[in-house]
Formats: C-alpha cells, structure tokens, sequence
C-alpha cells in the first residue's frame, strides 16, 4: 500500500489564502504532481500576509511546485493554456468572473483539455448569492454558526477557518468523483463547491434538532445540553473538559472519583433524568474535583473510559506525544518575521494508509515563488530561450 496514491494525477493551481491551497495541498500530500500558478511578478499574496495570516502559506503549501506567470498578458495566457493541456484537475479559488476575465474559465479551457476537472471553490454555488464576494467569517455569521459559537448578543467566529477547509474537503471530493466518472464518460467537468453551503451543512444538527425538540437552538454557551456531564471543570492548577455521555460511564465516573452519594441517587440513574439536574450538580461535581490536580483527573478519567481533554492551545501540538508518535507532524520551512528560514512540525493530513497505518508526509518544502518555472515550461515543451525571453520580457519569474 502506498500513502501517495495520487501518483501520476496532473494538477494546476490558480488559488490563494486557504480554501484553493488546501484543497492542493490535500492531493499533493496523496502524490498528485501540484503546479501552484503564481501571478507574476509578486506571487501568491498570502506569502505576505501579517497577524493572523501569517502562516497561511507555509501551512497550506507543502509538496507543490511553483510558477509565476502574468496571466494577463496574453503571452502568459498562451503559458497557462499549454500547461492545462495535459492537466487532469484545475483548482481556482478567485472571485467570481475572474478566471473567465483571464481566459482560464471552463469554457476557455475545456475546449483546450476537454478530459479536465475544473474544480471551482466559491463563496457561493449556484443560486441569488453566487455572484456575492465571501470570506470564512462573512458565511460564518450568515449561516449562523458565529451565532451558535458566541453566547447570546456576541456572536462570535470560530477559532478556525474551518469554512475553507471543510470546503476544500468537499471540492476534492468532487474531484476524485469526477475522475471516476470520467473514466467512463472520458470526459471532465466542472464542479464547484461553496463557503457558505460548507458552512450551512455545519448547521444541520441544529436545524434538525430545532424541528427534534421544538426549540430553537440557543448558542453553544446556552445550548440545552444532551450529556449531563459535559463540560469544563476547573483543577487544584489547571482546567480539564470531561464528557460522561453514558450511564455506564456515568457508574465508573462517580466509583472512581467517590460520588457514591451521586451514583446512588435515584433522581441521577439516566442521563435524561441527570440533564434536568445541572444545575446543581455541575457545581457539586466541581466541588469534589477542585482540590484534584489535572494529572490526576485524567489518571482517573483514563481508568473510567471516561472522554477528558486538557484545554489546549494551537501551540501545544508541537510537542503532543501522540502527534508525534507516528508521522502526525511533518518538518516544515517557515519564513520568520526577520526574513530567516525556521524549521518547524505541522499537523499532516489526519489520513493513514495499509496495515502499517503510515501517514503521508513531505515530498517537497513550500516553494520559493517560481521555484519551478523553469522546470515545468521546460516539461511543457519550452527551449531554453524561450524560458529566458519570457523572463526578460516579465511574463514569468524563473529560477534558471
């Protein structure tokens, strides 16, 4: 069994910020040969980016090869529509009528490659809003999970540009079905997918549980709870989340922690009847756990098979022991905010492969802008010359 088993599938790139990127860098990481289209002569702009951008490249940019081309001179036009000639799936991420004001659009390039997947990631499919710019956060409040994240009045935006990657992950899903069918059809498609239909579908449980329950969702702060114990507890030095979510658990839980006053009352034996008691028994619960360290609720948790967590932050996964432990995190180049190259560990794709469980991993470090571009006009049929006087002229930057 193989962890690349994308090998020999041919992708173009046109795509910036995360929800583009991410969906290459989940093929590359599977052994597509991923071409990042570059607009010469600057680059990708998240390359650039500050504060809470700055580590969108180096993370969403592993394992692909880079090429600066100026798309709209019509020389780079002509660069692009070589280079899709042989292409098995096209990413785009940008605005709506941008690609098609390049002459990248599906109809321009499918009269070129007509075997070609066109995978377009948007704010919006089809429908009143398609047209419409988004962002993460703008269909994150629109379709009511910044309502659902933030207690009542402040809504409140994820911690994580979850729309982006979970659109990613549907776009690429897409685009494997497509391949399938067009092993039958032989011929390719566009597809698309959406920021705020990938946001929307987040909201399912709680659409179905308004109609469920007969009460509209409150947000997470206030929600109705399914699980009596559910919930973060304060430790003798830290916090700790606990999840008792069954009445089994429930019986270990209080045994090993001396409850026997709560395990044996009546008015507790179901997790129905011990959601209706929250109210005082979270505090009495927290009372018993207080003068407890956090190692030794979880010792105790991890003897009740009962679900604990510590409440963690992004930069303890460097060193989490079960990241670590089998191929979890992958050595990665980052740019510093003083220019110098640091070596770090990200999160891999959280895929594993054959009976040894083996994760992909790093095949290339993120690409310097038009790293590549030498390498790959040169496979496109490009002499020598060619190359230069297109770097001459600006279409493209070019490492020769």
């Amino acid at each position: 069994m193989s962890t690349k088993p994308l090998r020999g599938l041919k992708v173009l790139e046109f795509s910036h910020t995360i929800m583009g990127p991410c969906a290459g860098l989940i093929l590359a990481d599977l052994g597509a040969d991923v071409v990042k289209v570059e607009p010469a002569p600057d680059g990708d702009h998240t390359r650039r980016l500050p504060g809470f951008g700055a580590g969108f490249f180096a993370g969403f940019n592993r394992n692909k090869r880079s090429v600066a081309i100026k798309l709209k001179d019509p020389d780079g036009r002509a660069i692009a529509h070589r280079l899709v000639k042989n292409a098995d799936i096209l990413i785009e991420n940008y605005a709506p009528g941008t690609m098609e004001r390049l002459g990248c659009g599906y109809a321009d390039l499918e009269a070129i490659n007509p075997r070609l997947i066109y995978l377009a990631l948007k704010g919006f499919l089809a429908g009143p809003y398609e047209h419409r710019p988004a962002l993460d956060e703008v269909v994150q409040f629109q379709a009511g999970l910044a309502y659902m994240t933030g207690p009542a009045g402040r809504p409140l935006r994820a911690g994580a540009s979850v729309n982006d990657i979970t659109g990613a992950i549907f776009g690429v899903t897409a685009a494997l079905a497509a391949l399938r069918e067009r092993d039958t059809t032989g011929r390719g498609q566009r597809i698309s997918s959406g920021l705020f239909e990938s946001a929307a579908f987040f909201m399912v449980t709680h659409m179905a549980g308004a109609v469920a329950s007969g009460h509209s969702p409150k947000p997470m702060p206030e929600r109705r709870h399914a699980w009596a114990i559910y919930d973060v507890f304060n430790t003798s030095d830290d916090q700790i989340f606990i999840g008792v979510t069954s009445d089994k658990q429930w019986s270990r839980f209080t045994v090993e922690f001396g409850l026997a006053a709560l395990g044996d009352n009546p008015d507790l034996a179901t997790n129905v009847m011990r959601t209706s008691h929250r109210s005082w028994l979270i505090p009495a619960v927290q009372e018993a756990l207080a003068p407890l360290s956090k190692a030794v609720i979880a010792e105790r948790c991890e003897r009740a098979a009962v679900s604990w967590a510590p409440v963690g932050k992004p930069t303890d996964l460097f060193n989490d022991p079960h990241l670590a432990s089998h191929g979890g995190l992958i050595d990665i180049a980052i740019r510093t905010p003083e220019g110098a190259t640091e070596m770090t560990r990200l999160p891999a794709i959280p895929l594993e492969f054959g009976a040894e469980r083996e994760r992909p991993g790093l095949t290339r470090q993120p690409p310097r802008l038009g790293e590549h571009t030498d390498e790959i006009l040169a496979e496109a049929g490009f002499d020598r010359d060619q190359i230069e006087r297109l770097t001459r002229e600006q279409i493209i930057v070019a490492t020769l």
